[in-house]
């Protein structure tokens, strides 16, 4: 829907524009910028999309955004799907993160964008100008990015079923970006109209943030698990230290659960270690999806999972605790096996909770509290929620 719907506006808007040489020669120094942009950093935009599984923000939105403001509607609508078709011929082609359909979806997305944008600042010669044009330009941008992020969410969420607005709209760092180069095609488009013989030196600033958004990214992969998604265990307790500090600062109470699959090597002896490791990984995402946005899931090791949850007092941490021991027992795994698929069902966990202070004033006492409880949770039966003040 979505799809044919931007192939019929835009049709729409190229037969209904009227193009003057000037607006060639602007589409054309875009369009080689962008180009140029794109063959420059392919190496970065390869790594980023490799090690990245949410929403991605590229460095488009600096030509297309540009070609909202200083062209007529046809041509930024070409422009959009000519940058596209470039970066998947020279970029994302064979790339498993990026498979076709993503990218005609995310270009449809892009022609909307364009053209809901473009209306904003529509009948305007050349660029808004004055306090009034700035607000246009500044309501353009919003309803590009609003226009693009609603479409990319609703191919998110059908997807991936995902409701939480990370999942949906991707991290403040992705929508900061997003931000960044809106007003870096803002400037481009200035450029373009007022000095186009200083456009090229906007491919710089473009260069040096794209390449420093891949090392944030670096920095954050490396504080990740590799098979499940969540924080490895050196990342969890750093980020524990953090949140005891400032809970003792705040005087406030600070919750940890620790979660151990019960049998689970009946798991990798039944289905084998590779349906292990996709069962750790649906575990994972159901702990995550069953505990608060700001709560911190990390991978203790084997199949121990550890939750920090801020805030939280024992009165609201046991029912988290039991949220997620439901949500684990009914979970069921579609795995491949040699007579076909198998589904892993029948899954259960036991759980441990600890609470700052009364459970300990230093994360490793808290954590032991915590293994104490679901070592006594395991020994009485498994498949519950044990709570111990003291241990």
């Amino acid at each position: 829907m979505v799809e044919g719907l931007a192939a019929a506006v835009a049709v729409i808007s190229l037969l209904r524009s009227n193009y003057e040489a000037t607006e060639f020669v602007r589409f054309g120094s875009l369009l080689g910028l962008a180009f140029l942009q794109a063959e420059l950093s392919r190496s970065v935009e390869r790594l980023r999309r490799s090690i990245c599984d949410r929403p991605h923000i590229n460095m488009t939105s600096v030509w297309t955004f540009a070609g909202v403001l200083v062209l007529p509607p046809g041509l930024a609508v070409v422009l959009g799907v000519c940058v596209y078709l470039h970066l998947w011929f020279r970029v994302w082609r064979g790339m498993s993160h990026r498979p076709a359909y993503r990218v005609v979806y995310c270009a449809a997305a892009i022609v909307l964008s364009c053209l809901a944008s473009g209306a904003i600042v529509a009948g305007w010669n050349g660029l808004p100008v004055g306090f009034t044009g700035s607000l246009r330009i500044v309501e353009a941008a919003a309803v590009f990015t609003m226009a693009n992020a609603v479409i990319v969410a609703l191919s998110v969420y059908l997807h991936t079923g995902g409701r939480s607005l990370r999942s949906l709209f991707g991290t403040s760092d992705d929508n900061l970006l997003e931000v960044t180069t809106l007003v870096l095609g803002t400037s481009t488009a200035l450029g373009v109209v007022h000095a186009p013989a200083l456009v090229p030196f906007v491919l710089l600033p473009v260069l040096v943030l794209h390449r420093s958004v891949l090392v944030r990214q670096l920095e954050i992969a490396a504080n990740i698990d590799g098979k499940t998604g969540v924080l490895n265990a050196h990342a969890w307790h750093l980020l524990g230290e953090q949140e005891l500090t400032s809970a003792a600062r705040a005087k406030s109470t600070l919750g940890v659960l620790m979660l151990d699959l019960d049998h689970f090597k009946q798991v990798n002896d039944v289905y084998g270690h590779l349906a292990g490791d996709a069962v750790l990984k649906v575990v994972a995402t159901t702990i995550s999806q069953h505990v608060r946005d700001y709560d911190s899931v990390g991978r203790f090791g084997g199949e121990e999972f550890v939750v920090l949850l801020p805030g939280a007092a024992e009165t609201e941490v046991l029912p988290v605790a039991e949220r997620v021991r439901r949500a684990v027992m009914a979970i069921e795994v579609e795995v491949p096996a040699a007579t076909g698929k198998r589904v892993v069902r029948g899954l259960s966990v036991s759980i441990g909770v600890a609470v700052y202070p009364a459970g300990g004033t230093v994360l490793e006492r808290l954590l032991h509290v915590a293994d104490s409880a679901l070592y006594q949770a395991k020994n009485s039966g498994r498949n519950r929620v044990v709570s111990l003040a003291a241990a």
